[in-house]
């Protein structure tokens, strides 16, 4: 009879808890729908033109947007990738006499359009300021389409020139031509004549030229040029079929000028999407694969002509983000999961779109809104994504798993992905994106039940994307590092603590990732702990090793499955033991009793936790 009631209640203690069972393959080549191998630069920036001062300073360079650039090109082996592109590029015209670190309005001014497409001026310093970015920074840079005065050619020419002359530090990589062209009716840059295929002409026209001119002494390819940056496609002329029908990959007088789709989206817009928005709805991670269900079509027909797929232009909220969602660490773990997601996608290089006024940048590099410089939430997933595909060396590759199977309380909420380091499984990404407050006591959690059979009695070493809750603002952790507790964006040890979870004889282990948290769990060592190589190199990054950052520490395996069992069901029971005396918690749901009825409540609570470890450990016994 005592064994029943301890057999039961262990099944109730288990059944309690919210878990997902899964199996990743240990090897890539047995795995389904797995990512090419990421360009260390995958998760970059977008800045937009007119504000890139106000990110690489004027006269002074902004040392804050320089450390936390070049720490994430410490973490993953090479700078994040630099989009200089947006709607104000198609505003700004080349004048090589203007020297200023800042933007001047066009006294004259003719273009057309409600922001003409001569407006601003810009000069040489502009490229300097850029340059003060680290080293070989790739940069994308958007050239004016949107001007077509009778010197447009002339213009645009100066302008690529420019571009390719003036960054000595950075690396121009490719050109845009025109940014969101599918708008320009819109914007009233265009007229109604305006359709894709007339776009096609304008960017073959203008492609030729600038390779001719620009490209070509200096001895660079023809194919240097993304198309089309569009924001839209769904019912337009712009969509890549239709593109591709009207010659824009075409070979033109024996040259291919496309070198990559791009187009651009963002989970929501002010202005544009038809609902409101709240946290809950952004960390419901499902509504990130229903928003970006059409544009996996356009994922799937851009790589069918053979050519890389690239969002230059991405974010939570747009244009300008919103305080109290794109600011969040709710935020956060969205740009985790998404960068996961786009990778599995097959996704070459996403761009996280900045302005100097957004709440939805991964940092804020001049004084607003009553506030001096500070680093968002958000930049803190850009640096779990850097160290994970910089752990790789190069040969980092993104996979998805299945969590559909989980209870209702988390459906939508979860998302495991696996990374992959020389085709071996190495690191396991786990979100769990049930929103939960600071304020809120008691928060629940989920587990990850893993079986790793090729990795048995190895560790596990996890490392914590957290912060107090989804709205916090400030905070945030990664792998133990802040990045906000000094004023120039360099790291500082928060939290020293490595936590290691050894896997059992039999390769099962559990992990468990509170609600509002994701997890990394890298298979032999701590994320981040080893020396990160430049591509193609046998030389350490520069600044692979950064101040403050946690080092591996020598942690012998637990052996046995028992051990591990053991581990797991005394992980769970002390954070169950925490949820009942610091107070009922959200874990569990319904109305909970107060005084009387409420100590007795907990008391029963606590004894069936002691029950449930009986269960176990006369379970292990009888095993052993």
């Amino acid at each position: 009879m005592s064994f029943a009631i301890l057999s039961l209640s262990f099944v109730a203690l288990a059944s309690a808890q919210s878990v997902v069972s899964l199996s990743p393959a240990a090897k890539a080549t047995d795995a389904s729908g797995v990512s090419s191998v990421l360009d260390p630069s995958f998760a970059g920036f977008g800045i937009e033109p007119s504000n890139l001062f106000s990110f690489t300073g004027g006269t002074n360079a902004n040392q804050l947007s320089v450390n936390l650039l070049q720490n994430l090109a410490g973490y993953a082996g090479a700078p994040p990738h630099i989009r200089l592109g947006g709607n104000t590029g198609d505003y700004m015209i080349y004048d090589s006499t203007f020297n200023d670190y800042s933007l001047e309005n066009n006294p004259h001014s003719a273009g057309r359009g409600f922001i003409a497409s001569d407006s601003m001026i810009f000069g040489p310093s502009y490229f300097k300021a850029l340059d003060r970015f680290p080293k070989n920074t790739p940069v994308t840079f958007g050239l004016n389409l949107a001007y077509q005065e009778s010197d447009y050619i002339n213009n645009i020419v100066k302008e690529a020139a420019a571009a390719l002359n003036g960054m000595t530090n950075v690396k121009l990589v490719s050109f845009e031509i025109g940014n969101e062209p599918d708008l320009y009716l819109k914007n009233s840059l265009r007229n109604g004549s305006w359709s894709g295929q007339v776009y096609t002409q304008e960017f073959l026209e203008r492609a030729a030229a600038v390779y001719e001119q620009v490209l070509k002494p200096a001895g660079i390819g023809a194919t240097f040029f993304e198309t089309p940056a569009t924001a839209s496609t769904l019912g337009t002329t712009f969509e890549v079929n239709d593109l591709v029908q009207d010659g824009l990959t075409a070979t033109t007088n024996g040259l291919n000028y496309v070198s990559a789709w791009n187009q651009h989206d963002y989970f929501y817009f002010i202005g544009v999407s038809t609902v409101p928005i709240t946290l809950d709805d952004l960390m419901y991670l499902d509504n990130t694969n229903s928003q970006f269900q059409y544009w996996e079509s356009q994922v799937a027909n851009g790589l069918a002509t053979g050519l890389p797929y690239v969002l230059r232009e991405m974010c939570s909220v747009g244009p300008i983000g919103m305080h109290g969602i794109s600011d969040t660490f709710g935020a956060s773990l969205w740009t985790l999961n998404f960068f996961m997601f786009a990778a599995s996608l097959n996704i070459s290089s996403v761009q996280m779109h900045m302005t100097d006024n957004s709440n939805a940048s991964a940092w804020q590099p001049i004084p607003m809104y009553g506030n001096e410089p500070f680093v968002r939430p958000m930049y803190y997933a850009h640096a779990a994504v850097a160290q994970l595909i910089g752990n790789g060396n190069g040969t980092t590759q993104i996979g998805v798993l299945n969590t559909n199977s989980v209870k209702a309380d988390y459906t939508g909420r979860i998302r495991a992905y696996v990374a992959y380091a020389s085709g071996s499984l190495r690191s396991l990404v786990l979100i769990n994106g049930r929103p939960v407050n600071a304020s809120d006591t008691g928060k629940g959690s989920f587990t990850f039940s893993l079986s790793l059979p090729d990795y048995a009695n190895q560790n596990l070493y996890l490392s914590y994307l957290t912060a107090d809750g989804a709205d916090s603002l400030s905070g945030t952790t990664w792998n133990g590092i802040s990045y906000e507790s000094s004023n120039d964006g360099t790291p500082k040890t928060a939290n020293s603590t490595i936590t290691t979870i050894p896997i059992g004889s039999n390769g099962n282990v559990a992990v468990t990732v509170r609600d509002s948290q994701a997890v990394i769990a890298n298979i032999g060592w701590l994320l981040g702990s080893n020396a990160v190589l430049t591509p193609n190199s046998t030389s350490p990054t520069l600044g692979t090793t950064h101040t403050g950052a946690k080092k591996s520490a020598a942690v012998t395996s637990a052996a046995g499955t028992s051990t591990a069992l053991l581990s797991s069901a005394v992980t769970t029971t002390v954070a169950l033991m925490n949820s009942v005396s610091s107070g009922f918690g959200d874990a569990t749901p319904g109305p909970k009793p107060t005084g009387i009825a409420g100590r007795a409540w907990r008391r029963g609570r606590i004894l069936s936790v002691v029950v449930g470890i009986g269960a176990v450990v006369l379970g292990l016994v009888c095993v052993a």
